[in-house]
């Protein structure tokens, strides 16, 4: 396995600082349990006041569903650790586990779902929108574009090789259009949305600002509908996030150009404005270009940081469905903050170098990766290709701002 030699290899070793108390999201009551209702039953609930007894030598955090494990992991440093003996489990529930309520998202421009499984684990589901071989028309603005459930995955694992870990982990799942969702939502919008198509496959549409008709309708084969499930963050209400409006972030407009694109100084002014006057976040966003170049993700427009941890923290890469829509051309100017910066960091650049090398290729590394998922192949070949040559370009970036 590349993958598993990837992360024996000592830039995938770099320890983080120690994690105190402080710097965990939670801080997790040591009694609080968690077990199954019934013998019968697969729902979960906390029985800190039941009478319970432990089997010898466990703890009360063993007893917590794989997805509240993950929440409580979160430290200020990073999402989720290198070696997370949580990951396999907590994929496999996104993909496996049974689904008892199914609502939409509020807001965001297309359909999304929120589903919710027995052990009150919950996760965001992208349906399918287009086939793995389409490509974006080369005609549409990229805020035009669809969201794609396999970008999703994708990212997620890429975001790993590239060792940010800061994407919530994401499984591809089939799902059951009747069963699923319209037989158990609660939605009543929804639930007003569902119809037969003259095929005879089931098909729903949802409320939402902009896909969201007849003509954009999700149907199903008859009612089979493929999609992302990425793990939810913890709700707002436990631990706060706040958004962050991307310096570089596009007009949106079909004629006006942001400041950026005009001024070649621009990355001065970014420099001396809170919070990218000190610490790391102008390179943590560095990090986060390359994440877009990489994928063609021209739709970054704000990112979050979990408020508890200040500014001092990692940024969170949420809302990654715009990427991989081309594979044929490359978009330059996601590069922006890193040519007009002239800045990286020192590891990641490290690990861009040795993902360009054959032992650890990352087209190979990411294909090895996406062969697990359920709905493999997730990118077709092409996509992986482009991430050979797209790696090549961000490094000749660098190197063009070292000759500088």
């Amino acid at each position: 396995s590349k993958l598993a030699a990837l992360f024996e290899h000592p830039l995938y070793n770099i320890p983080i600082p120690e994690v105190t108390e402080n710097d965990k999201l939670f801080v997790v009551n040591p009694m609080e349990k968690f077990s199954l209702h019934s013998s019968a039953s697969d729902e979960w609930v906390s029985s800190s006041k039941a009478e319970m007894l432990l089997p010898t030598g466990k703890t009360a955090y063993d007893t917590y569903p794989t997805w509240l494990k993950f929440h409580v992991g979160i430290n200020r440093y990073e999402l989720y650790p290198r070696r997370d003996p949580l990951m396999p489990t907590l994929l496999r529930d996104l993909a496996t586990q049974k689904i008892v309520s199914s609502v939409q998202k509020s807001g965001g421009t297309q359909l999304k779902l929120i589903m919710t499984f027995p052990n009150y684990g919950q996760a965001l589901f992208k349906p399918m929108k287009q086939t793995r071989d389409q490509e974006t028309p080369i005609d549409f603005f990229y805020f035009s574009d669809f969201e794609r459930h396999n970008a999703e995955i994708a990212a997620f694992h890429l975001d790993r090789i590239l060792d940010f870990r800061r994407i919530p982990p994401a499984s591809g799942r089939l799902v059951n259009i009747t069963k699923e969702i319209r037989d158990i939502t609660t939605d009543k919008k929804l639930a007003k949305t569902f119809f037969i198509s003259p095929a005879g496959n089931v098909c729903f549409y949802g409320e939402c600002s902009y896909y969201c008709s007849t003509e954009h309708a999700l149907c199903g084969k008859p009612d089979q509908l493929e999609g992302s499930m990425a793990a939810l963050l913890p709700d707002k209400t436990l631990a706060k996030r706040r958004s962050w409006r991307s310096p570089w972030r596009r007009s949106y407009h079909k004629s006006k150009k942001a400041e950026w694109e005009l001024n070649p100084n621009y990355c001065a002014q970014v420099r001396e404005t809170p919070p990218y006057d000190r610490g790391h976040r102008l390179l943590d966003l560095i990090d986060m270009t390359v994440l877009d170049f990489l994928m063609g993700n021209m739709d970054r427009h704000h990112y979050e940081t979990f408020e508890k941890f200040g500014n001092d923290t990692f940024l969170l890469h949420l809302d990654n469905g715009r990427g991989f829509g081309t594979h044929s051309r490359d978009e330059p100017s996601i590069l922006a903050p890193l040519q007009q910066c002239c800045s990286i960091k020192k590891s990641t650049y490290l690990r861009l170098q040795l993902l360009a090398t054959q032992p650890y290729l990352l087209s190979d590394l990411l294909r090895e990766a996406l062969a697990t998922d359920p709905l493999a192949p997730v990118l077709s070949e092409p996509h992986l290709r482009a991430l050979d040559r797209r790696l090549r370009k961000v490094l000749e970036a660098v190197r063009h701002c070292l000759a500088r």
